[in-house]
């Protein structure tokens, strides 16, 4: 195999590094966004707990706001949401004007919570879809040239046109090699990523829907 990379063309050996570069980078962001879906996960789900146990909502941000989790979604969406309805009912009455605040603060939070968690998922789609047909470039420049080499050759035989096929091929499977991990990588990490931002989704109505009953509450208590 290395014999066959170091006798390639270098357009061959340039299109090889470039597969081989995309691949190393492509596995990194494979375990980069493994470990920080997983964590996400595990963190949205222990913040779930607190938040669904009864705990005051007041002290709850206060725990979160003193030692937040750059991990956990949910929480921040929680962070953004509350502090804007603090804010907003120290300074307005009307209960629509409050909430109509809160909810354009959580959905801020969604939009760059979900940019987060789809970072490098395009390089990943990127070097899938086009690793076989950067592979297939660099397959055609070989055969091309070991065509081009039987011109010089009295006689044609097999053993004078294979070494080159074989050189030329192996940039198809460098492009393989490099795409399938990919694709694979993407497809299962676009599912994840839109399993947690419908819960983020989801926790956001639900979070929503509790403020709208407290900030109705107070309306009618301070009407009594």
């Amino acid at each position: 195999m290395w014999s066959l990379i170091w006798n390639a063309s270098w357009v061959v050996q340039l299109v090889m590094v470039i597969l081989i570069g995309a691949s190393i980078l492509s596995w990194v962001f494979i375990i980069q966004r493994a470990i920080l879906l997983r964590n996400t996960r595990q963190a949205v789900r222990q913040f779930e707990d607190r938040f669904w146990s009864g705990m005051d909502l007041s002290q709850l941000y206060r725990e979160v706001h003193d030692n937040p989790d750059p991990d956990n979604g949910a929480e921040r969406i929680f962070r953004s949401g509350f502090r804007e309805f603090t804010r907003l009912r120290g300074q307005t009455s009307d209960p629509d004007a409050v909430m109509e605040g809160v909810q354009r603060a959580m959905r801020v939070a969604l939009s760059k919570e979900q940019e987060r968690l789809e970072a490098n998922l395009p390089f990943l789609a990127t070097v899938g879809s086009t690793g076989p047909y950067v592979g297939l470039f660099g397959t055609v420049v070989g055969v091309m040239n070991s065509f081009r080499g039987l011109a010089n050759v009295h006689q044609t035989t097999l053993a004078a046109v294979a070494p080159g096929i074989a050189e030329a091929l192996v940039t198809t499977a460098v492009g393989l090699v490099a795409a399938i991990p990919a694709v694979v990588a993407y497809n299962r990490f676009s599912a994840k990523v839109d399993h947690l931002l419908a819960g983020y989704e989801t926790f956001a109505d639900e979070f929503s829907s509790i403020l709208h009953r407290k900030v109705h509450a107070h309306q009618q208590d301070a009407a009594s």
